[in-house]
């Protein structure tokens, strides 16, 4: 009987707090998992931009209210991250353009795109009323000319 009661007392000093640590160590590591893939969901249209070693910075091009158009390898074409049919292209861009100062476009478009296609773009926004238009490229890794 002795056994019995020592293991009853026992029993009544069970601990009812409930541990959060290992709550907040997930909660961090999804976080961090988070922070790291957002910035990667920004530039939804998958495009294989043209590479030059001396391209120009365009560091309002990855602002938030600027209007980036994409152009596919197929010739579909992008508004932001939605698809539109390319003769409502110039219509789009002027609706949006009231309510901006900065009247510039950028236009990012594949490397193996019909040029046809990125012209036409170009046309369609110049009679929106743009001012500037951006081309948008890739910084080259290395030299790839030799002796410089």
């Amino acid at each position: 009987m002795g056994i019995a009661s020592a293991a009853r007392t026992a029993s009544h000093d069970v601990n009812s707090n409930i541990n959060v640590t290992p709550m907040v160590d997930v909660m961090l590591v999804l976080l961090i998992i988070f922070m790291v893939i957002t910035p990667m969901l920004t530039n939804k249209v998958q495009i294989d931009m043209v590479r030059v070693n001396n391209a120009v910075p365009m560091p309002d091009a990855n602002k938030d209210n600027a209007i980036v158009v994409a152009i596919t390898r197929n010739g579909a074409v992008f508004l932001g991250q939605n698809e539109i049919d390319p003769s409502q292209l110039g219509s789009m861009v002027a609706t949006k353009l009231q309510s901006l100062t900065n009247k510039t476009i950028y236009i990012r478009a594949d490397a193996r795109a019909q040029y046809k296609a990125v012209e036409d773009a170009i046309d369609d926004v110049r009679t929106a009323g743009v001012d500037d238009v951006g081309l948008l490229v890739q910084r080259r890794e290395g030299n790839l000319a030799g002796g410089d």
